[in-house]
């Protein structure tokens, strides 16, 4: 078990390197070079070469990937012992603003309300995993907590 100093230690540091992150992947002014352009599009031509991927688009994709690159915002408020909506909250606004830096500030980069949307998606999606693992975590630690008090009695007597 961690203590309360290490595990705001962790969460400090996970919170900074997730921050860092989503800000390097979405306040540049290009999202990636020719080289990951490349590596994308043939990504994208095998997989509309297969009958069972082949409806998987560039928006398919980047719907996908904005999705996941929220995941960590809801996961981390639910780890900062957040209520589970502000987690969702995060989402909305974080993803808002970097929206509207994109529109006003970075003429290279394309806003778009469906990035809103699909962050959102993905805060809400961090913030549901991480109450369902934290509330199976809970529960392991009672049952273990009875069977060990259970135990302790049994062998007192």
């Amino acid at each position: 078990m961690v203590g309360p100093r290490r595990r705001r230690a962790l969460l400090v540091a996970a919170s900074c390197v997730y921050a860092a992150a989503v800000w390097w992947m979405t306040l540049r002014p290009s999202i990636y070079d020719e080289r990951t352009g490349g590596i994308l599009r043939r990504v994208l031509h095998a997989l509309a070469g297969w009958p069972g991927t082949a409806w998987v688009s560039f928006d398919v994709l980047e719907f996908a990937a904005n999705v996941i690159m929220f995941l960590p915002l809801g996961v981390l408020f639910v780890a900062w012992r957040r209520p589970w909506w502000q987690g969702i909250a995060a989402g909305v606004v974080v993803s808002a603003s970097i929206e509207t830096v994109q529109l006003l500030f970075l003429p290279t980069r394309v806003a778009d309300v469906r990035d809103v949307v699909a962050n959102t998606l993905g805060a809400a999606i961090g913030v549901a995993a991480a109450l369902r693992v934290s509330r199976w975590i809970d529960r392991s630690q009672e049952s273990h907590n009875r069977r060990h008090r259970k135990l302790i009695d049994t062998s007192a007597q």
